[in-house]
């Protein structure tokens, strides 16, 4: 990506840093010891696109770019630290693909991520979840350094025990939690499977989804209900629904054959 581009990705992220930023806690730096493992377990690769929320030294961006060749850019308050994570890109080569900017984190347009990571205080952590369900695609990978994120299930969560930490927290215990953005599956859908038409109710609590069915003058509870990212799986009258959510429709197969599909209706 050359220069340009990306001065044309970040210019209206740098707008909101006419307004004064909302300090999100004090800046503490996540070990460098533990940085490629988190990124390694959102699966950064090439295509990825990060986004840092308190991007400090910009260590987590940078080192996303520089070994596993993503894109992306920090967000952070601190000019001293923007000033010294645009250095660092520049003089590890790698300024086309990574920026960092002084803004406001709570404003910043966050939707262009398929990776993003905090390390910031439980508090802000969660003051940011309405944020990153409204802006966030299904599907994009959320990496929460020691705090969780109240009311979503992780994917993954690691544990780790570093030498390093102590100087941080005066403990050597690091969590890793990393949570999949659901889809906005809740409400009623109209049906059709293999031909027959059923109406799910669907009830959503972020990454928690339950549900019926009615076909036939029936009721039915949807069993094993799971949803990734805009993956949704059921099982129903000893069948496992499988499906892809897009937007107000959701497409899928039936375990043992046939297909269903369904339009959102509420």
């Amino acid at each position: 990506m050359s220069r340009l581009a990306l001065a044309l990705l970040v210019a209206p992220l740098v707008a909101f840093a006419q307004d004064k930023p909302v300090d999100a806690g004090p800046y503490v730096p996540s070990p460098q010891s533990v940085v490629s493992d988190m990124l390694k377990l959102a699966e950064v690769g090439p295509e990825a696109f990060v986004i840092d929320l308190g991007s400090g030294d910009g260590r987590i961006v940078r080192t996303a770019a520089l070994i596993f060749g993503a894109r992306g850019f920090g967000v952070e308050i601190k000019d001293e630290l923007v000033r010294q994570a645009n250095a660092d890109a520049r003089r590890e080569g790698i300024a086309e693909r990574v920026q960092f900017i002084n803004a406001d984190l709570f404003k910043t347009d966050i939707s262009r991520a398929t990776v993003l990571t905090l390390y910031l205080l439980p508090h802000t952590v969660n003051l940011l979840k309405d944020k990153l369900l409204a802006e966030l695609r299904p599907g994009t990978r959320v990496l929460s350094h020691d705090y969780p994120l109240s009311g979503w299930i992780p994917e993954k969560y690691v544990q780790m025990d570093l030498e390093d930490k102590v100087k941080i927290s005066g403990v050597t215990t690091t969590l890793i939690y990393l949570y999949v953005v659901p889809a906005n599956v809740g409400g009623r859908w109209q049906a059709s499977a293999s031909g027959r038409a059923m109406t799910l109710d669907l009830k959503q609590q972020i990454t928690r989804v339950s549900g019926t069915a009615r076909g036939g003058g029936k009721d039915a509870a949807l069993e094993e209900v799971k949803l990734r990212g805009g993956q949704l799986s059921f099982r129903l009258a000893g069948k496992t629904y499988r499906g892809r959510v897009n937007g107000a429709r959701i497409e899928g197969d039936i375990a043992g054959g046939g297909a269903w599909s369904a339009q959102r209706v509420q």
